[in-house]
């Protein structure tokens, strides 16, 4: 796939080795989630398919031809490949309205190859890290350089919708989109690796996407900052292994999740703490959305893990919503920025004592929920973002209950699934970015051991081109979900920065920022 310019192209390449081989070409083309047949015919010797908003055109050496009727047409041909020989193929995409202007020529995709890898190979020499597993976290960046929108800096979760969590069941979701959450983690990775221009990038869309008013401030927005992202199911489409429904869109993006305030404001604030230049709009945002946050932060809210079900007192929630005042008060002490922050104080001392009161049971662990028993991975994080230092007897009990009743062949699962919590039927595996999480506590907790053979199994899930999805089936040793998956990926950059440096990116956000 060369860089994209106005089109985006898909350049195969059929290259003899030796000795004759006969290939068969096949394409099927179905527009609108495979509902939508299009016009295909020939123009100015290519193949040309188009539907409502949709074209595209194909540029092969070889002849093509239409076969079957309705639903069952195809474009099909027979070629023979020698030895020395290359047979091209570029298929374009571009707007129905408009001419196909700047497509790779057949007889230049060689040197479109060439070029995309000289690019990739480019961007990737300017990672400034250098360690253990230097091609591990090379490969996590391209996965998330390749997630962003060259057009607007936005950066997708995932490229996949409606990969199941479990095979055949209906935990399937739509990923290709932009979720705040992922703002602190991917800011992190992209500084610490030296990417500082797509960390800038990435903050610019932050700030765009979610200006207005705060009490509208959305969990997850679309690839420009699109906020309208009405969740449907496509019952023509089978799913993938049988997994229905298939969704397009995500009615998540309705919900009111806590949490994010103190992602977006912890976001900004690690931006300018490490070494971006310090944004007065960002702070303007960072001010309004603690504002919303002092009167909101006591109510319930559909938490991390974007629950179906009744909304909750969600433990990390409470958490997260302290670090929005935390590091609100940070900003002010180490860049002088200007704000009641005695009032900020309080809130601050508030929200922890309110989350120590209720969100820990008899057994001195974090749970899930003000006063129920119930386990919930998210917990890991409170030594990593400083809310409680990582000697503290409760953050020991935490991960030693985890690591007892909430793992699977090792690997960590979100919490055990429940209709009355999450409003769904049926299970999921495996949740990867909540390992990576173990592993970053335990390296804090100074069982660097343990931290590091848990690192190097999640490595080993990496498929054959080094890719992570969201989950893993310890059972059938599979991945699943979404895929490739930003959050496993900006996990493998910020948990092998922080095993490789005494003062990596887990370890200075757990300073308190």
């Amino acid at each position: 796939m060369p860089v994209r310019g106005d089109q985006l192209d898909v350049v195969r390449l059929v290259e003899g080795r030796t000795g004759r081989v006969t290939m068969c070409v096949e394409l099927v083309v179905r527009f609108g989630y495979g509902k939508v047949i299009p016009w295909v015919h020939a123009v100015d010797g290519g193949w040309v398919a188009i539907a409502g908003p949709d074209a595209l055109r194909l540029v092969t050496p070889i002849d093509l031809r239409g076969e079957g009727e309705g639903h069952d047409r195809r474009t099909v041909a027979e070629f023979t490949v020698a030895a020395g020989e290359q047979v091209p193929f570029v298929l374009t995409w571009h707007p129905s309205h408009e001419p196909c202007h700047e497509s790779v020529d057949a007889a230049d995709a060689i040197d479109a190859i060439d070029a995309t890898e000289r690019w990739w190979n480019d961007w990737s020499s300017q990672c400034t890290y250098s360690g253990r597993w230097t091609e591990e976290v090379r490969s996590s960046l391209t996965v998330l350089k390749g997630l962003t929108s060259a057009a607007t800096d936005g950066l997708c979760a995932a490229a996949t919708t409606s990969l199941p969590e479990t095979l055949g069941e209906v935990r399937n979701w739509d990923y290709r989109y932009c979720w705040l959450r992922d703002a602190t983690f991917t800011l992190m990775a992209l500084l610490e690796a030296g990417h500082t221009s797509e960390a800038k990038a990435w903050r610019d869309w932050l700030l765009r996407a979610v200006a207005g008013d705060p009490a509208d401030l959305q969990i997850m927005y679309g690839l420009g900052g699109e906020r309208w992202l009405e969740e449907r199911e496509l019952p023509w489409l089978s799913g993938y292994a049988g997994s229905t429904p298939v969704r397009v869109g995500n009615a998540a993006a309705g919900q009111f999740q806590l949490d994010v305030y103190g992602e977006v404001i912890d976001a900004l604030h690690q931006a300018a703490r490490n070494g971006l230049e310090f944004d007065d709009d960002a702070w303007q945002v960072q001010k309004v959305l603690l504002d919303h946050l002092e009167g909101a932060w006591q109510e319930p809210d559909e938490g991390i893990w974007e629950v179906r079900g009744p909304r909750r007192q969600f433990t990390h929630s409470k958490v997260m919503a302290w670090v929005a005042a935390d590091r609100i008060v940070r900003t002010v002490e180490q860049f002088e920025r200007d704000g009641p922050v005695d009032r900020w104080r309080r809130l601050r001392d508030a929200i922890h004592d309110d989350v120590l009161a209720h969100g820990v049971d008899d057994r001195g662990v974090f749970v899930q929920t003000y006063g129920a028993a119930d386990l919930d991975a998210s917990l890991l994080l409170v030594p990593l973002i400083g809310f409680l230092p990582a000697t503290d007897p409760r953050v020991a009990n935490t991960i030693d209950a985890i690591q007892r009743e909430l793992t699977v062949g090792g690997f960590v699962l979100r919490y055990h699934t429940d209709p009355e919590v999450d409003g769904l039927p049926g299970t999921e595996g495996a949740f990867l970015l909540c390992s990576f999480w173990l592993a970053d506590a335990l390296a804090l907790m100074g069982r660097t051991d343990e931290s590091l053979a848990l690192f190097e199994r999640l490595l080993a899930l990496r498929n054959d081109v080094g890719l992570l999805a969201e989950e893993y089936d310890p059972a059938s040793r599979r991945l699943l979900g979404n895929f490739p998956q930003a959050f496993s990926h900006t996990a493998i950059v910020n948990t092998a920065t922080s095993l490789d440096r005494s003062s990596g990116p887990t370890q200075r956000r757990a300073q308190s920022g």
